[in-house]
């Protein structure tokens, strides 16, 4: 039959779609402790934000939970893998926004990318007409396309009146155990907006962090010039200052203050509560060749221009600490250096010669001042040098774990800087020297366009600084599986750095805050237990939504000992949710674990019980389109359906689960997955000549070959089966299709394949193959399975090895006789390849010399003993008859020992004890078929000469040409 997947694959659609066969229920839902002998599997991922249409890199992204939900079902747990709809947010209203003003960027994105009609774009000029269109047209319809074993039933948008009722009793719960707080923090602020931001409405800079600045605030006149700094002891070191001339300052009343700063610091400074009135608006050149006065020292210190300094960040002027920063050295160099600008800012070059660093700590491994030799060692001239960074870097942490401050110091003197630092800071911060500022670590850029600053504003924040919360959060990290478990500590140390989270904004879609309804709950606070939702989701349709209250959801997640009067359907409905709970594993980014998923962990630890928190959490990478990264802006995408209508539906599945591990990043390439389209169909081909050969139905007895491909097919099955208990989907795949292929390759090629024998091995290794593909190619397999048995592959078990088929001799024989193949091979290719023509390169005749017994009883030794050559060596010597040939035995030892490392002690405990002289004497046919001509087989020491120098498993081997 020929393979047309466009036409099996609907067909399989239809019939899944007809029969609702991904619905799962609980079998047993009248027990509320879930103690009925079915095994629940319950697997979610990140629910999709239709903001624009599903591409190839998000198909990746369900398809991986999705082939865990197969397997799964196979081994006989009643799996359930839902879906939903963020809609939460602003991103929507934007898009929508652009899209009426006629924005020609996002109409080129809609009409060319998603390929939206004309008439269609009215439709999308309200947000949930937006979402409603990129749900159904693209995220659903390419869901559906993939085959992906969704429970639709459940599916649910973020802004659906009962799904706020739910977001309600968990923000009411909160707040009432202490984990709400309001007041003044900083927050990620878009300045066109005007309103604060969470990661997921980032276009750049989702992993900075708040970074609190010192504020040194040096003296011009009656004029506060404060200059920034992550490094407040060093304040006694600062010789110079650095400004941009040619940057925008201003001179600013801030909080009853003169101060003199960039325009941009001034609108940071009064988003972070200052209260700030700008007089007067300059140049950096105002500043430039003045002089400043050091609020800890009393020095005056010269300011100097420099084009470095960027008047973006923190207050625009920059303190410098030449003796203990090398990129200060090196610009002081450099200003040195250059009289011709200094005089043009009206500095005397002189006065800048005069400047020298000032050490004010000791470090070990380093000079007087570290910066000088740290700069000298590592061979730095300049500051365009890119290893500049790296020896700034290791300075400042060598400094700040073992540099130990001067005498001047007073009280500090003598101590390190770690033990030191926030005491220094505090000291001088309450005696008016110092004061402090918000900066981002790295630039941050709404989705809007728009920059995103540090704000402090008087909002609603989660407490996740609270100590006790986070020893529950990581609570839940120390029992979950993480996949891979490198990424364990990743979750640690998010749960360590995080402190309050702002949860709320000014507008946009989602779950008004109860207790104020001028604000909505934001996206990435609205996403942390949905997946409970998921469990009661289609029930909840049947209740009232003004019965939604709290004491139902109390009733629902904690009992009925929750409330005075629980509500019967709310106690119903807990039957479900305890018979689902807890998530036995999540799927999602890896850009996610330092947001979303450890707020995840959080609320789970807070708001249920231990054996409903999260059982596991598999970390998948990115995609990659070409070799680079896939943008919808840029069209830079594949959609889905495109590549189904393409290359079919399992092909798709096939490449994306195929070409990497999930936490690993991929690339589709279309000559790539043009390849899988085709080995997939030859699969099929040489399926359908089994399914429709002659078969016997009684296992007949089998020969060597069918023995061994039987062998190995039972450690195919459990190496499939681990690497999917691992989600490592790549190697499972490979395993199952790729590497047994070439175990088939070799077993054509090597038997008859008209035997009974061989047909039934064949039909035998089909049907567990299909059952162990089921989850990737479903479509084909499920075909294939059921024209087989009368089955569809996902209804029948996952294989299990079976003991009766394993046989480490097969293996060992058939190993032998390949490894004998390819020698005989690489001979014939030697030959070839000399200068002069050599007849034997295609011989006649091949005589094999196989390995005296003396030297079989060596490799005995060798097998019992282990690669130790010394302890070999010492056993063999027992033996008379060995120790007469002295130096002989030892070369044939080494040969041995070298020819065993890295082979398990059972494969040489079974290549021990094989009979070589049989094993090639039963492939002669084979070997002359192989290489058209005669085999002759002789033993070493009694049909040859012993100077052929055969060893065990590796014959003399000579060709002979007529």
């Amino acid at each position: 039959m020929e393979y047309d997947p466009q036409e099996l694959e609907e067909r399989w659609r239809e019939r899944w779609a007809e029969t609702g066969r991904y619905e799962a229920d609980p079998s047993d839902a009248d027990s509320a402790d879930n103690d009925s002998d079915e095994d629940p599997t319950f697997i979610t991922v990140p629910y999709p934000y239709p903001s624009g249409g599903m591409h190839i890199g998000h198909a990746r992204t369900y398809t991986v939970p999705d082939v865990y939900a197969r397997y799964r079902r196979q081994q006989g747990d009643n799996v359930l893998f839902p879906i939903a709809w963020h809609v939460t947010g602003t991103p929507i209203i934007g898009a929508v926004e652009r899209l009426k003003k006629g924005e020609e960027k996002q109409l080129s994105v809609l009409r060319d990318t998603y390929n939206v009609s004309e008439d269609t774009l009215t439709d999308l000029e309200t947000p949930m007409g937006f979402a409603r269109h990129f749900i159904e047209e693209h995220y659903k319809k390419g869901m559906q396309s993939l085959g992906l074993s969704i429970d639709w039933r459940r599916e649910f948008t973020t802004n659906d009146e009962r799904y706020s009722k739910f977001i309600t009793w968990q923000y009411e719960t909160l707040k009432d155990r202490g984990l709400l707080e309001k007041g003044l923090h900083p927050v990620k602020y878009c300045t066109d907006e005007e309103q604060p931001v969470t990661t997921h409405d980032l276009l750049e800079g989702e992993e900075a962090e708040f970074q609190e600045y010192t504020l040194v605030r040096f003296g011009h006149g009656d004029t506060i010039v404060p200059m920034a700094t992550l490094r407040p002891e060093t304040v006694r070191g600062v010789t110079n200052a650095y400004i941009d001339p040619d940057a925008d300052y201003v001179y600013a009343d801030v909080d009853g203050e003169q101060w003199f700063v960039s325009a941009a610091a001034a609108e940071k400074l009064q988003l972070q509560a200052h209260d700030v009135t700008v007089e007067r608006r300059v140049s950096g050149t105002e500043l430039a060749g003045e002089r400043v006065t050091n609020p800890v020292t009393g020095d005056e210190v010269l300011v100097l221009p420099a084009d470095f300094v960027d008047a973006e960040n923190a207050t625009g002027v920059v303190m410098s600490v030449p003796a203990h920063s090398p990129d200060d050295y090196v610009a002081l160099q450099e200003a040195k250096a250059d009289d011709e600008r200094m005089r043009e800012y009206g500095i005397d070059p002189a006065d800048v010669d005069d400047i020298e660093p000032i050490p004010i700590l000791s470090v070990e491994g380093y000079g007087e001042i570290p910066a000088k030799s740290a700069v000298e060692d590592a061979g730095v001239t300049s500051s365009d040098d890119p290893a500049l960074e790296k020896v700034t870097k290791d300075l400042y942490n060598k400094e700040f774990h073992a540099g130990r401050l001067f005498d001047e110091y007073g009280e500090f003197a003598g101590e390190l800087v770690e033990d030191v630092r926030t005491r220094f800071r505090d000291a001088h911060r309450d005696e008016g020297a110092f004061g402090t500022m918000q900066e981002f670590s790295e630039e941050v850029v709404c989705r809007c366009g728009a920059d995103v600053v540090v704000a402090e504003q008087d909002t609603w924040f989660l407490r996740y600084n609270d100590e006790a919360w986070k020893q529950k959060a990581h609570d839940v990290v120390s029992r979950m599986d993480a996949i891979p478990e490198n990424t364990r500590g990743e979750y640690d140390h998010t749960i360590d750095w995080l402190n309050e989270w702002p949860c709320i904004r000014n507008y946009g879609l989602g779950t008004r805050l109860p207790w104020d309804d001028d604000f909505v709950i934001e996206p990435l606070s609205d996403s942390t237990i949905y997946m409970a939702y998921y469990t009661i989701a289609h029930r909840l349709q049947d209740v009232p939504v003004e019965e939604l209250d709290r004491d139902f959801f109390d009733a629902l997640f904690y009992g009925a000992d929750a409330v005075e009067d629980p509500d019967e359907k709310a106690l119903e409905l807990r039957k479900e949710w305890n018979y689902w709970y807890p998530v036995t594993y999540r799927f999602s980014a890896n850009d996610l674990i330092s947001n979303h998923l450890t707020f995840y962990l959080f609320h789970h630890a807070e708001l249920f019980d231990q054996s409903n928190w999260p059982e596991g959490i598999v970390i998948m990478g990115m995609g990659l389109l070409e070799g680079e990264k896939m943008s919808s802006s840029k069209g830079h995408v594949v959609l889905p359906g495109k590549a189904i209508e393409e290359y079919g539906a399992d092909t798709v599945r096939f490449f994306l689960l195929n070409s990497a591990e999930p936490w690993q990043d991929y690339d589709w390439r279309a000559e790539q997955v043009e390849s899988v389209r085709n080995q997939l169909e030859r699969f099929w081909n040489r399926a359908d000549e089994v399914i429709n050969s002659d078969v016997p139905e009684a296992q007949p007895e089998l020969e060597q070959e069918d023995r061994w491909l039987l062998s190995k097919l039972q450690h195919t099955v459990s190496d499939v089966t681990e690497a999917m208990e691992q989600s490592e989907t790549r190697s499972a795949s490979q395993a199952a299709f790729y590497n047994f292929e070439e175990d088939l390759r070799w077993y054509r090629r090597r038997t008859d394949l008209d035997r009974p024998a061989a047909r039934w091995t064949l039909q035998h290794v089909l049907e567990t193959r299909l059952r162990l593909l089921a989850p990737f190619i479903p479509f084909m397999t499920n075909e294939l399975h059921e024209q087989l048995t009368g089955t569809p592959a996902e209804d029948a078990p996952w294989p299990e090895p079976d003991e009766s088929f394993e046989s480490a001799a097969a293996e060992a024989s058939e190993a032998q006789i390949e490894r004998l193949t390819e020698d005989i091979k690489g001979i014939q290719q030697s030959l070839a390849n000399a200068d002069e023509d050599v007849p034997e390169a295609d011989p006649d005749r091949i005589r094999l010399t196989v390995a005296a017994d003396w030297k079989r009883d060596v490799f005995q030794t060798v097998a019992e003993v282990g690669g130790d050559q010394g302890a070999v060596m010492g056993k063999v010597m027992q033996d008379p008859d060995l120790r007469e040939r002295g130096n002989e035995v030892n070369d044939v030892v080494q040969e041995l020992i070298e020819f065993v490392r890295g082979r398990d002690d059972d494969e040489v405990s079974a290549l021990a004890d094989l009979d070589e002289y049989a094993t090639y004497e039963a492939a002669a046919d084979f070997l002359s078929r192989e290489f058209d001509a005669d085999i002759e087989l002789a033993l070493e020491g009694e049909d040859a000469d012993a100077t052929k120098q055969a060893i065990p498993l590796r014959p003399a081997i000579e060709l002979e040409a007529e």
